[in-house]
């Protein structure tokens, strides 16, 4: 196997570690004026907090794929890099934006006991997960249906060449995918009223992310599926599906697995659909990005190779000790006045 295609598979398992850890904390995110509502102001500021808690330790860790994935796309497919980022400018801009906002959400909202402070900042949360949640689904739709390049590899389109009606239902997608998620891991990590609620959430969500989610892969798997996509295609829905059922069991550990799996397979089966190219074009196939044209030196590769088998097993052993730390559920009894 080429060197090039190796570092797809490995850019590809990059992305999904990404959706499936900064999917539930985009979940919460946008969760939090709706779980996080109270009776009263003091009840809604202690929930708020119980759902914050319980990604506080974690949303930082799980941004760190993002940034991986985004540097070894750099290094080992300089052109696919160069052509998505200045294609994708303006939305990915905004990404970057919001998730900047977001990070200062966290970090300053309990920088003052004022309740206007911590509500702008909350909003600055909510609106932070929103748009990567949503944006994220209209990139890589695009990236995998193909958009205008030239045969100077250049994208020549513009905004609303991405804001079509394919990568809007993906950007759905996503979003509603991340929601469940999130909502399943608010059940899993919490007691009481709000793990209650939790639960009733994701099942009404899930089964309007079911519905996208079907009708977004199978579009994608009958114009540009292969047999392997077909089977993650498959795998997905089943694995979506089998965390409702578990949900309305109160298996909220299976059922998480259930949407964690699921959006796995989900990313698999774009990346599938979308190789051997990485940018496809719709002007003329001729001119699409592929793994052999936009990749790096084979040395290049072979040194990005070796550093990446003695640190990636380090980087994961200390992420998977932070779970396990972790790992116990918060209550609104466990946050202090």
């Amino acid at each position: 196997m080429e060197l090039s295609t190796v570092w797809f598979i490995l850019i590809a398992i990059l992305w999904t570690g990404y959706f499936v850890l900064e999917g539930f904390d985009f979940g919460v995110g946008m969760l939090l004026p709706v779980l996080g509502r109270g009776g009263d102001a003091a009840d809604t500021e202690q929930r708020r907090r119980v759902m914050i808690n319980t990604i506080g330790p974690l949303w930082d860790g799980n941004e760190v794929w993002l940034l991986t994935a985004g540097g070894a796309t750099f290094a080992a497919f300089p052109h696919w890099y160069a052509t998505l980022f200045s294609g994708f400018y303006l939305p990915l801009l905004l990404i970057l934006v919001a998730l900047i906002v977001r990070n200062l959400g966290f970090e300053y909202r309990h920088k003052r006991e004022s309740t206007t402070w911590k509500s702008r900042w909350d909003l600055a949360i909510v609106v932070g997960s929103f748009v990567p949640a949503l944006l994220w689904g209209v990139a890589f739709t695009n990236i995998v249906r193909g958009v205008p390049i030239d045969a100077n590899k250049e994208f020549v389109g513009n905004l609303w060449t991405l804001l079509n009606p394919m990568a809007l239902l993906g950007g759905l997608v996503t979003l509603s995918l991340f929601l469940v998620h999130g909502a399943l891991f608010v059940a899993l990590k919490t007691a009481g009223p709000i793990r209650e609620d939790a639960r009733r959430l994701a099942t009404r969500l899930g089964v309007v992310a079911a519905v996208l989610a079907v009708v977004y892969l199978l579009v994608i798997g009958f114009q540009q599926g292969s047999a392997a996509s077909w089977v993650t295609t498959v795998v997905a829905a089943v694995a979506l599906l089998g965390a409702l059922g578990a949900n309305l069991r109160d298996r909220e550990g299976w059922a998480f697995t259930g949407t964690f799996v699921c959006i796995a397979f989900a990313v698999a089966t774009l990346f599938l659909a979308l190789f051997p190219d990485v940018m496809p074009s719709t002007i003329d196939p001729a001119y699409s990005l592929t793994t052999t044209n936009a990749s790096s030196t084979d040395y290049t590769l072979k040194i990005m190779t070796i550093v990446a088998l003695i640190f990636t097993p380090i980087v994961l052993l200390y992420q998977g000790w932070t779970y396990w730390v972790f790992r116990k559920r918060i209550a609104v009894h466990h946050i202090p006045a």
